[in-house]
């Protein structure tokens, strides 16, 4: 049945689309956010403590989204203050956390490799009346949690905002016009700073997710990379919030694919690299796609 499978791909999708918003709206102010899986760590941890410690979903949401926000504007300071390479900055920051991850479990929580604590509340599903009575479209759209009706609101949200308002239209002048910005009386830097925060927020969020949206609980390697496939999304969408939403459906369909197909008999190494080799391919086609383009342009 491919409702049910449709079903997982939106779960799926919900981490690498937050992320690939805030990277997209991050981009569109002028910095390239190689830090994305940082910040997407730092919120998953943060939540399960929150989570386990408090019991309120709300908390820990609220949480991870502060703390991926901190580690945003940690890096924005970086590249805006210290004029510092962002793409290494960015790579910089994931290992540097991965490590500090590794550190604080060890020597706070005892644990190595997987943090389980007692007590992590999931977040909800949401059961929509009538809708789920409707064969298919129920399956697909009933039972979801709140990110990710959150996360596909903020596409429409975010469209509008870069296209329609002030807000969008200095964010887009800091990213492309910085002297017509400084012109207009406006600090590129200042509103630079503020994307990477929104960026941190989103992958923070992101983060949240994986840890109590999907597993409840959390493990090193429990961003899987998606930060980087989140960054390959919003570059496949163009800084396009629809275009960007797609590419990151794209990626979290063949992701719910794979775990299907390990329960094929399909073996596990070769169909866990299915969404990655995907990554690879929509890029070298999109390359290639720019190549022709800009031949038939000259």
């Amino acid at each position: 049945m491919i409702d049910p499978l449709i079903h997982a791909a939106l779960l799926m999708t919900t981490p690498i689309l937050l992320a690939a918003i805030g990277g997209l709206v991050n981009r569109v102010g002028g910095i390239v956010n190689i830090g994305l899986e940082s910040m997407m760590l730092t919120g998953a941890l943060v939540a399960v403590i929150v989570s386990a410690d408090t019991g309120s979903v709300m908390l820990a949401l609220l949480a991870a989204l502060v703390a991926g926000g901190i580690v945003g504007l940690l890096m924005s300071l970086v590249v805006t203050r210290l004029a510092a390479n962002e793409i290494i900055v960015g790579l910089g920051f994931s290992v540097t956390v991965a490590g500090l991850v590794r550190f604080l479990l060890k020597s706070v929580y005892g644990v190595s490799g997987t943090f389980n604590p007692p007590g992590v509340v999931m977040l909800p599903r949401i059961d929509i009346p009538f809708v789920a009575d409707i064969p298919i479209l129920g399956t697909i759209l009933s039972g979801q949690d709140p990110l990710t009706w959150f996360a596909w609101a903020m596409v429409p949200v975010t469209t509008f905002v870069l296209a329609r308002t002030r807000l969008g239209l200095r964010l887009r002048a800091a990213g492309s016009a910085e002297t017509t910005a400084r012109a207009l009386g406006l600090d590129p830097l200042a509103i630079r700073d503020a994307s990477t925060v929104f960026a941190g927020a989103m992958s923070g969020l992101a983060g949240a997710h994986l840890s109590i949206g999907v597993v409840g609980l959390f493990n090193e390697g429990i961003t899987g990379g998606r930060g980087f496939i989140a960054l390959a999304a919003f570059y496949f969408g163009r800084n396009r919030p629809w275009r960007t939403a797609l590419g990151a459906l794209l990626f979290g369909f063949f992701e719910a694919l794979q775990i299907r197909l390990q329960g094929r008999g399909v073996p596990a190494e070769l169909v866990q690299m299915l969404p990655y080799l995907i990554v690879i391919l929509v890029l070298t086609g999109l390359g290639l796609a720019n190549r022709r383009r800009s031949g038939s342009s000259s």
